[in-house]
This record gives structure tokens, sequence and C-alpha cells, in this order.
């Protein structure tokens, strides 16, 4: 759950939240447009579904679009979740990435600070950062 709220202050944050909603408001029309303009389909779920295996490129067949128009959608619908999915994609590897760096610089400007302040130390904390340091060393050699 604390990961899906993350995500969510993610999506919302960088206004991406807003282009899934146009997306997905895209998708409903394009469906209902494909509706009324082709015959092969007729009812508002077949347009979704059908939609659907657009959009996840597997093409069931088993509906199937005839007129120029609902074709000329379907590669509309193809190009547009091709565009979304990259830009969604690219919002949260690009937010975590920095989420990660900055605690990374974090975790080093408190070790620079415990390095500053070895004369005010205890033989226990500098013990703690001396295994810290070995630990570091060891990481890197892998």
């Amino acid at each position: 759950m604390k990961r899906l709220r993350i995500l969510r202050n993610i999506l919302v944050r960088t206004k991406t939240n807003q282009i899934l909603l146009v997306y997905f408001i895209f998708v409903l029309l394009s469906a209902f447009i494909i509706l009324l303009v082709d015959p092969a389909i007729t009812r508002y779920g077949d347009a979704l579904w059908y939609c659907y295996a657009v959009i996840s490129t597997a093409g069931f067949g088993d509906v199937v679009a005839t007129t120029m128009l609902s074709k000329v959608i379907s590669v509309l619908v193809t190009a547009y979740s091709t565009i979304v999915i990259a830009i969604v994609t690219g919002v949260v590897v690009n937010f975590y990435t920095e989420i990660t760096e900055r605690q990374r610089k974090e975790t080093l400007a408190a070790f620079m600070d415990k390095l500053e302040h070895l004369d005010s130390m205890s033989k226990d904390e500098l013990k703690d950062i001396s295994a810290q340091v070995k630990s570091f060393k060891d990481k890197i050699r892998k």
C-alpha cells in the first residue's frame, strides 16, 4: 500500500496523473467512436475490448475493425498509448533515481559530519565509523 501511495505522489507531483486521465478519456472516446462507425462492433464493451487489444498489441482477433475510420483510430490509440507509457515510465524512473541520489548524498553528508568531529567522539563511536568504512570498502571491492 505504501508503494502505491509513493507512486500516486510521484504521478501527482509531476502532473503525470493528468496525462493518464486525458489518456483514459481518449481511450473511452475512441471506443465510443469505433462503436458508432464500425458495423462489426455492436456493443460498447466489445469496443473497449478492441481498444485494449490494440493498446496491448495482442490483437486477439475476436473483435476486428472493418472501416477505414476505425482503423485510423486504432493507429492513433496505439501511437498515443506508446507515448503515454514511455512518459509515465520515464517519470517514475527519473523520480526514483532522484530519490536514491538524494538519500546517498544525505548519507554521505552525515558521514562527513561525523568525520569532521572525530576528536569529540567516544571510542565506541570511532569503532562504529571504522566498521562503516570497512563495510564500504568491502562493497567497493565486489
